[in-house]
């Protein structure tokens, strides 16, 4: 194990300051295709692992279906922070436009620290 001196300005984290923290991260994303903006929010740890949990069929193989309308469906909240859509929601939101689930997608993607080299990584590309 390597350490390093920290900075003056940095404090090193206890386990109760960790799991007070409110480390979660929202913007908002304009969708001209839906006419208005929703609201996206980062993906906890646990919401994270189900999604690519779910991209790794049964047979070890790569399964991409829905990979989109499952990440927007996990990420995107109304005002309260509770999500819009539920897994019953998935095959409709699949059917949506895809550029504006791609648009929701990459910034669910960036505030929840998922990567495009996280998600070829998943697909074995």
């Amino acid at each position: 194990m390597t350490t390093t001196d920290q900075s003056a300005e940095s404090t090193l984290l206890t386990r109760e300051a960790i799991l007070a923290c409110d480390d979660e991260v929202t913007e908002i994303v304009s969708v001209p295709q839906w006419d208005g903006t929703v609201r996206v929010t980062s993906l906890t740890g646990k919401e994270r692992d189900r999604i690519e949990a779910h991209m790794i069929g049964k047979d070890g193989k790569a399964k991409l279906d829905n990979l989109r309308a499952r990440v927007v469906a996990a990420s995107v909240v109304d005002e309260q922070g509770r999500r819009l859509f539920a897994e019953t929601d998935l095959e409709a939101l699949s059917g949506k436009n895809a550029a504006a689930l791609d648009a929701i997608f990459t910034v669910a993607q960036r505030v929840s620290g998922m990567s495009d080299k996280d998600v070829d990584e998943l697909t074995g590309e």
